[in-house]
């Protein structure tokens, strides 16, 4: 019958230590994609709030509101007739979010109203992300 040889503790820890010699050299960047990632995704969500704020403003010719709630961060939109509805940025991408107002109007016309270029800054880790919101409503990053 022939011998299997099988790994001895010393061979096995070798691997050990050569697997984590490696993960911890590949972990930050990856990290660091994923908070960009994230990031990114809870900025793109902000600018689609406010371009659908400032839609329904125009289409309803009607005052329509973007609340941005900081310590949750969170943003609402909200729509008088219709209701409110909310966006969790904090628990859905895990951001934080920091914005020069607590929140924006559109007018019946789309066009901002009380904000002279909101800013909102969106952060997880060392990614940020900042977006503008003219007078006007544009939104730009």
């Amino acid at each position: 019958m022939p011998t299997r040889r099988a790994a001895t503790l010393v061979e096995l820890l070798v691997v050990l230590a050569m697997t984590a010699a490696l993960f911890a050299l590949v972990e930050p960047p990856v990290a660091a994609g994923l908070d960009r990632a994230a990031v990114r995704g809870a900025s793109r969500d902000a600018e689609r709030l406010f371009a659908s704020a400032r839609e329904q403003a125009l289409a309803r010719d009607a005052p329509v509101w973007v609340v941005i709630d900081s310590a949750r961060s969170e943003m609402r939109l909200r729509v008088p007739g219709t209701g409110t509805w909310s966006r969790p940025l904090g628990s859905v991408y895990g951001v934080a979010l920091w914005s020069t107002r607590d929140s924006m109007s559109y007018d019946g016309r789309g066009l901002g109203w009380g904000a002279a270029n909101l800013t909102v800054v969106f952060a997880r880790g060392r990614a940020r992300d900042t977006l503008v919101v003219s007078r006007l409503g544009r939104v730009r990053r």
